[in-house]
């Protein structure tokens, strides 16, 4: 007597393993590798520690002491950069310029001012430096 097995279905392929390895592959080649080509051993980049900074010349500078300066000149109060400035340029964009020592309080302050004032943006302008 001859027995007939019935079939059976194959199974599903594991594909979601498969996907998660593959992606973990991805990034980990994405972080061990490098995208761009390191920088040439023979090249020295310009140090530029010992210029003289300059800012903007129509930002609102800070000084330590928390005095405004515009183009050079003090002023008493955030109202007189929205007035002297506002014959300029308009106050859509502020450009702040903060010494390093001044408080974190003081530049919240002035930004708080410019805002209520009628600045749409303020940008506060840094140092930026390559180790």
């Amino acid at each position: 007597m001859i027995r007939l097995i019935p079939k059976t279905k194959p199974g599903r392929e594991p594909t979601i393993a498969l996907i998660n390895v593959v992606f973990l592959m991805l990034v980990f080649f994405m972080i061990a590798g490098t995208l761009a080509p390191p920088l040439s051993q023979s090249v020295h980049l310009v140090r530029t520690a010992d210029l003289e900074g300059r800012e903007p010349p129509d930002a609102l500078v800070i000084r330590a002491d928390g005095v405004l300066e515009y183009r050079g000149a003090e002023l008493t109060d955030v109202a007189a950069y929205v007035e002297r400035a506002s014959i300029d340029l308009p106050l859509d964009v502020v450009r702040l310029v903060p010494d390093r020592a001044l408080p974190a309080v003081r530049l919240k302050q002035v930004s708080d001012a410019l805002r209520a004032l009628g600045a749409n943006r303020v940008f506060v302008v840094t140092e930026r430096g390559l180790p």
